[in-house]
């Protein structure tokens, strides 16, 4: 609608925007009849029209009137802003003068203030300078009457006091005074080392001098001195303490050896008990003194114990290092126990950071005992699991002076290892192989938890040793014995497979009895490869377990040198090896009947039965082996959908290249092989869940492979059945239902239809020349998938097949 309609709606055809007047006049006078009223309507149009004069008339002079209010309105705005300019600088003014008036006021009160401010400054001042006056005097008179007490307080006073001048140190009289305070301290400095000398003399062992209240209050005016001097009494104290163990436990001492390093730990406990009776109130509390004399002597006992190593260091034996680093931890737990480990912030020995929590489930509540095995902290399995390296201030301030000579302990354990995988594999030849227990689902064997368990032991062990190159030593030694595990435990004990005859005729097969050993392996040996297939799977997923608890325990500079992938790989090529010895000896007990299969006269079969014996003798073997192996591998599901896979790999190829070998048929024998190969497809479909009273679906990927497969096999015998006559369409038939454009399979197509040479020769030259050629091999590809027959409708052209074979029987 144009803008006129929407803001006045009219009904008027006068006013619609399509108006057309020739339309308008017809519709006035629609006959010739009606132009009698030619006037009257004309004298309505006139009317109108002075209507719509008269209106626009009228809103031309309103529009005139408005025009001329607005302008005397804009005339009376202008006005009244004048007026209120005006006034606004009426305000400015009187605003002015009124500041001037103040600032005229308030000029004598700003000099006041500020000579107030001048005033109080100079009082303080003169203040402070009569206090520092006399608190200097007061110093030196209580320096030289030794009255600490009175000057740690009244020194520190004095500092404060000084602070003040800094900005003064240019007037003589201010100076000279801020030069005798440092000369007060630095004879106080002197004054009270004397002190502690002459009460703790460096020399010799005995103690003339002992706590007292005057070197009490020298520690306290140490406090406010220089820090050098509170650490020279701190240094001369603790070596006058420690000097009787240098003495004592010199490395000529018998004493001093690893296996009487218990000696030490009991003589610094016994001094730090004296230390608190006697001198545990001279020093103040935050200096904390006891915790000083305990580093020292970690730092001291380290020093020496590396000496005396490193002198008899063939005299290092394993079940020795581990007593002495045992003894050494436990004393380092204690120390973590009783101190906070706030004076380490200088020394080497830093606190390790706490690790963030771990889900690895490889190790369990790990303990151990105080005789000959790391103390190691219980660990709730339902918490994060921590590294066990302790979170301890003090790990490692005297037991990494054994790190050096843990090489020891790294031979210890390989030769140890060795002795664990031979004791194993004289326990398998002396126990023999493990006995069926197929409820159990196949267990894994026991020397593979053994393994590991050992492995956790001497994982803790080293990481509570060094967290350092011996772990990348230790996981050497780990790789080592667990490929020789997989290979002398596992593979060396996987039945051997030997090479049969199972020529079976028709006759024989007809002979068999149900239940009938045709399989190369026994019971037994089915069961051995079924259980270690499973420690195989066990040492896959510990061993990776394994890998990650060995990152978390060396040192993060280490981490990208753990590296287990090689040995699981080798645990990958033992399950490998076990699934493919089930698959190998189930399928060399289906080939007697395959060759039976392919040697039967198929141009004589008169009628379509029953299946065939050999089909009867594939099932039965698949009904011997596959309940067995499905219950000994109820524990690793994944690796008998392995097995049903490969089997099916291996088994529809081979049934194939057999059914190419079954020639010449007639139409009754292509008929009969049709039905046995719908039979196998049944038994192939239900195979992961044959002989069971529970019903599983069969795996999608694994019923894919048998479709397929077998319906190929299908396919095949419908082209044989098929007529020759004419050659066009048979040729069109095949390529539609094999969707194979190889000539070696249609050749062997019409060698099974059993036609003459120059027949098939014909065949081959028609066949050549109706292959599709699509411009690419993907789109021949897909163009061939397309045409070939759905799973459902094959299994309906079966369902027809098999009720016209009842009817005929």
């Amino acid at each position: 609608f144009p803008p006129s309609l929407q803001v006045f709606p009219s009904q008027d055809p006068l006013d619609r925007a399509d108006f057309n007047a020739v339309e308008y006049i017809n519709t006035l006078f629609p006959t010739e009849q009606s132009l009698a009223n030619i006037d009257e309507v004309v004298n309505k149009i006139r009317l109108k029209i002075r209507r719509l004069d008269d209106n626009i008339r009228t809103v031309v002079r309103g529009q005139t009137n408005v025009g001329q209010d607005g302008r005397q309105a804009l005339e009376e705005a202008q006005k009244a802003i004048q007026q209120l300019f005006g006034k606004i600088k009426d305000i400015k003014d009187k605003a002015e003068k009124s500041e001037q008036m103040v600032k005229e006021i308030t000029r004598d009160i700003k000099q006041l203030d500020h000579a107030k401010r001048h005033l109080t400054t100079s009082i303080t001042t003169l203040n402070h300078l009569h206090m520092l006056a006399g608190g200097v005097d007061s110093l030196e008179a209580m320096t030289r009457r030794r009255q600490y007490g009175e000057v740690a307080n009244l020194l520190q006073g004095v500092m404060n006091v000084l602070e003040h001048f800094n900005k003064y140190m240019g007037i003589p009289q201010i100076r000279q005074l801020s030069e005798r305070v440092k000369a007060a301290q630095n004879e106080l400095g002197q004054q009270i080392l004397a002190d502690f000398e002459e009460a703790f003399p460096s020399q010799g062992t005995k103690r003339p001098g002992g706590p007292s209240n005057v070197l009490r209050d020298a520690c306290l005016v140490a406090n406010v001195l220089d820090p050098r001097i509170k650490q020279e009494i701190i240094k001369k104290f603790i070596k006058q303490h420690l000097s009787e163990y240098l003495v004592l436990f010199q490395e000529n001492q018998d004493v001093a050896w690893l296996d009487k390093i218990d000696r030490r730990y009991a003589w610094i406990k016994r001094q730090l008990v004296d230390y608190e009776e006697k001198y545990g109130r001279m020093f103040p509390q935050e200096w904390c003194m006891t915790e000083r004399i305990a580093v020292e002597f970690c730092h001291v006992t380290r020093t020496e114990l590396a000496k005396i190593m490193r002198t008899r260091a063939k005299e290092i034996e394993v079940k020795l290092l581990l007593f002495a680093i045992q003894r050494t931890t436990n004393f380092e737990g204690l120390l973590a126990k009783r101190f906070s480990g706030c004076t380490l912030a200088d020394g080497t020995v830093k606190k390790p950071e706490v690790p963030l929590p771990s889900t690895n489930p490889f190790l369990e509540d790990e303990t151990g005992t105080e005789t000959d095995e790391i103390v190691i902290e219980k660990s709730d399995t339902d918490k994060p699991k921590k590294p066990k390296v302790p979170d301890n201030p003090f790990h490692g301030i005297v037991s990494k002076c054994f790190e050096p000579h843990l090489y020891v302990y790294i031979e210890s354990q390989d030769k140890n290892l060795g002795e664990l995988i031979d004791r194993f594999v004289a326990d398998f030849k002396a126990q023999g192989p493990p006995k069926p227990n197929v409820d159990e689902g196949g267990a894994v064997l026991p020397s593979c938890a053994d393994l590991f368990v050992y492995y956790k032991k001497c994982m803790v062990q080293c990481s509570q040793l060094s967290t350092g190159e011996p772990m990348i030593a230790l996981t050497t030694i780990f790789q080592k014995y667990l490929r020789e595990y997989a290979w002398k435990i596992l593979s060396g004990n996987l039945p051997k497979t030997t090479s049969s005859s199972g020529g079976l005729t028709i006759t024989s097969l007809l002979k068999e009895k149900e239940g009938s050993e045709v399989a190369k392996f026994t019971l037994e040996e089915l069961c051995l490869i079924c259980s270690i297939l499973s420690t195989a799977e066990y040492c896959l997923a510990t061993t990776q377990q394994l890998e990650e608890k060995l990152k978390e325990k060396v040192d993060a500079s280490l981490v990208e040198r753990i590296n287990l992938t090689g040995e699981m790989d080798t645990f990958s090529i033992v399950i490998s090896n076990s699934i493919q010895l089930l698959v190998q000896d189930l399928d060399a007990a289906c080939d007697p009947a395959l060759t039976a299969m392919s040697k039967m006269q198929w141009q004589n079969v008169e009628h379509v039965g029953d299946q065939s014996p050999y089909v009867t003798s594939v099932i039965l073997h698949i009904k011997q082996n596959v309940p067995i192996i499905r219950d000994n591998l109820a524990s690793t599901r994944k690796y008998f959908t392995q097995f049903c896979i490969k089997f099916a790999n291996s088994f529809i190829p081979k049934f194939i290249n057999h059914l190419f070998k079954c020639k010449p048929i007639s139409m009754v024998g292509a008929e009969q092989l049709l039905l046995d190969t719908h039979s196998l497809k049944m038994v192939l479909l239900d195979l992961p869940s044959i002989g069971s009273q529970v019903v599983r679906k069969a795996p999608a990927s694994y019923t894919k492979i048998v479709v397929k497969g077998m319906t190929r096999a299908e396919m095949i015998l419908k082209v044989v059945m098929a007529p020759h006559e004419p050659p066009v369409v048979f040729v069109d038939n095949y390529i539609k239902l094999l969707a194979d454009c190889s000539t070696d399979t249609f050749q062997k197509i019409l060698d099974m239809k059993g036609l003459k040479r120059s027949e098939q020769s014909s065949m081959l030259d028609l066949f050549r020349q109706r292959l599709p050629a699509p411009p690419s091999g993907a789109e021949n590809a897909s163009s061939l998938s397309l045409s070939t027959p759905t799973p459902e409708q094959e299994s309906s052209r079966i369902r027809k097949l098999e009720k016209l074979i009842k009817k005929r029987l």
